[in-house]
């Protein structure tokens, strides 16, 4: 299951021996500083990955300080989880830098690519890798390992920007390999010999997805320490370097370093990039809400739907409207509010919305109903209130802020105001069951501002975010 051929890509790591029995089971708690860094890191490592796509669809090149970054995002992470749980190949801890570290046990060098082709840039990320995605879905149990590595196109990304090696081959490996480590004090040596070669596939499928080369992936195991060509990598030692390997991956053209001041300068923009991505979304959902789903009379609303009490009223949760500024008055935000209500009783139904303190008190002794939530399949769960018959029907009362009564559809329309409010659907002779078709709805003028605000904040972030990583990408150095 190997080939001599030599791959771009060259992951090699060595089985540090001896191993402690026991430090496996803290590595978790160990590697939460690397997680939060690495969350940060990986962000970058989107965006950054976006611009290359751009810039070789344009040019044909990969900007070389953006390579170096994306390999230097891939390499800590190869060093993080062969520490941690990818493998559990070394006890010494990783190092906290983009660079590599040519005497820590696993390392991860990506040739660079003078050339890359503008057209392969945009399909062999998810159609031609599509195959290769299958076979590591085996590996991982679920098939986000590449996505995991890659973390340019997916909807799953790592939050811990660790690899997550929750299932699949290569878990039920690794936790083989601690259960030997505690019992013997031994690592398996096939074992690790096979989770290397499946990490190497991974690893080379994600530098083609994160289209840092145009050499498509050998469908191949190379197991072991190695890489094909090079000299075996022994327990204890350290990787050959230097002739002994079969071909030395080219330099980046030279350029300023990435400092961590840059580092962190692109870890920001990238985040502002993001949110400002995700706040121009919400902007554009809440534009479309504004001016598409308005109804005739300028209402937004819900569906209309039956409600059902077996007690004498419905109740719906009451809801605490407050102005703590009192420099703009809730009905200039929220507006009018429109209750709809058509119930089947034939002396008519009753909509009314009232002080909850008040509601409470008429409705003390009575047998009722509250709406305490809708759940995500449209079922309402509501809550029986035991008690007896109202004494007088609830038109009557005289603390209702708006009511309407009557056969057939009733309409009530309330102006926003501070306090805690009920509303209450009963029938207009106070009989029971309580049965009826009800849609409510606002006006919410100050919808407007809020995605005009959402929109301004988004080209904020954009603007920002892009200038923090022009900025920060290291430029190229003329000699």
């Amino acid at each position: 299951m190997t080939s001599g051929g030599a791959s771009p890509v060259r992951v090699t790591a060595r089985l540090d021996a001896p191993l402690s029995r026991w430090l496996w089971l803290v590595k978790w708690l160990l590697v939460l500083p690397h997680a939060v860094v690495l969350a940060f890191l990986w962000v970058a490592f989107v965006v950054l990955s976006v611009v290359a796509f751009f810039a070789i669809l344009i040019s044909g090149r990969y900007p070389p300080a953006i390579f170096e970054f994306n390999v230097g995002v891939l390499r800590w992470s190869w060093r993080v989880g062969y520490y941690a749980y990818g493998a559990l190949g070394t006890d010494r801890y990783p190092p906290f830098t983009l660079r590599e570290v040519p005497d820590y046990p696993a390392t991860l060098e990506i040739a660079y690519p003078e050339h890359l082709s503008r057209g392969l840039v945009l399909v062999k990320w998810w159609l031609l890798a599509l195959p290769h995605y299958l076979v590591i879905a085996f590996f991982m149990g679920g098939g986000t390992y590449v996505a995991y590595q890659s973390g340019t196109w997916t909807t799953q990304t790592d939050p811990d920007g660790v690899w997550s090696i929750a299932g699949g081959l290569i878990g039920l490996l690794a936790f083989f390999a601690a259960i030997a480590l505690l019992f013997t004090g031994r690592y398996p040596r096939g074992v690790f010999d096979l989770l290397l070669g499946m990490h190497r596939w991974v690893l080379r499928v994600a530098a083609y997805a994160g289209l840092m080369t145009d050499a498509y992936p050998p469908f191949r195991l190379d197991m072991g320490g190695s890489e094909p060509g090079a000299l075996a990598v022994t327990d204890g030692a350290t990787a050959p370097t230097g002739p002994q390997v079969s071909s030395t991956p080219p330099e980046p053209p030279q350029h300023r370093e990435w400092t961590a001041g840059r580092i962190v300068t692109v870890v920001i923009g990238s985040v502002l990039l993001v949110g400002g991505i995700g706040t121009a979304a919400g902007g554009t959902a809440l534009l479309v809400a504004d001016q598409a789903g308005r109804d005739a009379e300028g209402f937004l609303g819900t569906p209309t739907r039956q409600f059902t009490s077996s007690g004498y009223a419905l109740v719906f949760d009451p809801v605490e409207l407050r102005d703590d500024a009192g420099t703009v008055g809730l009905g200039s935000v929220l507006g009018d509010l429109r209750v709809l209500v058509a119930g089947q009783d034939p002396d008519g139904v009753f909509v009314g919305i009232g002080p909850a303190a008040d509601v409470d008190r008429y409705l003390g002794a009575v047998e009722w109903e509250r709406l305490v939530d809708i759940t995500d399949e449209g079922r309402a769960v509501q809550q029986r209130i035991p008690g007896a018959e109202p004494a007088t029907p609830p038109a009557q009362q005289p603390f209702w802020a708006a009511s309407a009564a009557g056969p057939g559809e009733q309409q009530l329309v309330w102006r926003a105001a501070d306090g805690r409010w009920s509303v209450v659907v009963m029938n207009a002779d106070a009989t029971r069951p309580v049965i009826a078709d009800l849609s409510a709805a606002v006006t919410a003028p100050a919808l407007r501002w809020v995605w005009i605000g959402l929109f301004i904040g988004a080209g904020l972030a954009l603007l920002v975010g892009a200038l923090l990583i022009a900025v920060a990408v290291p430029r190229r150095v003329t000699r």
